[in-house]
């Protein structure tokens, strides 16, 4: 790999990357907060329609918060990126001869010689001043900025494939089984979704998948266990 192919600014990287941790994110918590609700619901009851009631409410609400959550985040380091990218445009027309110097001295702080850095900057500005400023002082390529749609569709989607996969687990085998099967299924589904989120960050795949195992393992027995007090009580 290249200098230039591991940049974290590449064209468009910045939109892919911010797809995929969206839609990992919305899997996983697809995945466990379902999944918890309805152990939680079949530790109380082996009522069907209150295990699919359960479910899809627990699926639509999710998806629907998940997906706002992600566009106002998203929405707020846009409008952040934005901000920064018309300081900058401001600051190159007012003052472009301390721009050029405040370049050439970032271009020294990374190595070049004191002629190799003005030559750098002076090239640079002379090409795309904006660009090379955004770029090597605050990391934004203007080309490339985050997409708040993009990221609140892909967290929604991601969150409501998630949970297809307890409500299914749950849904589908004998009442005995069902509690077991889910465990099994959403333990393997966190397994896989930590080492693709540990692969796009470029961790560590045991440690991540190990956490998420733990994390949801952890979730889904409070849940039956309070599912299950509930309705040997008779409060359900």
């Amino acid at each position: 790999m290249t200098a230039h192919e591991g940049e974290p600014h590449g064209s468009g990287l910045g939109q892919r990357l911010n797809w995929l941790r969206a839609g990992v994110l919305g899997a996983n918590d697809g995945i466990v907060s379902v999944a918890s609700l309805l152990v939680g619901v079949a530790g109380a009851t082996t009522d069907d329609a209150a295990l699919l009631t359960a479910g899809l409410a627990g699926l639509v609400g999710g998806a629907i918060s998940m997906a706002l959550g992600e566009y106002v985040s998203v929405s707020s380091q846009r409008d952040s990126e934005r901000a920064l990218i018309a300081k900058e445009r401001n600051e190159l027309q007012t003052m472009p001869e301390t721009e050029l110097a405040e370049l050439t001295g970032l271009y020294r702080e990374r190595g070049l010689s004191e002629e190799t850095a003005r030559r750098v900057a002076q090239e640079l500005t002379a090409h795309d001043a904006l660009a090379a400023h955004l770029e090597v002082e605050l990391g934004i390529d203007q080309d490339d900025l985050v997409n708040p749609w993009h990221a609140a569709l892909s967290s929604a989607v991601a969150f409501t494939l998630g949970a297809l996969l307890p409500l299914l687990a749950i849904l589908l085998p004998p009442p005995e089984w069902r509690v077991p099967v889910t465990f099994v299924a959403v333990l393997l589904a966190l397994a896989l979704t930590g080492t693709v989120s540990a692969r796009i960050g470029g961790s560590p795949a045991a440690r991540a998948s190990i956490r998420l195992v733990t994390g949801g393992a952890l979730a889904l027995l409070a849940t039956w266990l309070i599912g299950t007090l509930l309705g040997t009580t008779g409060v359900v």
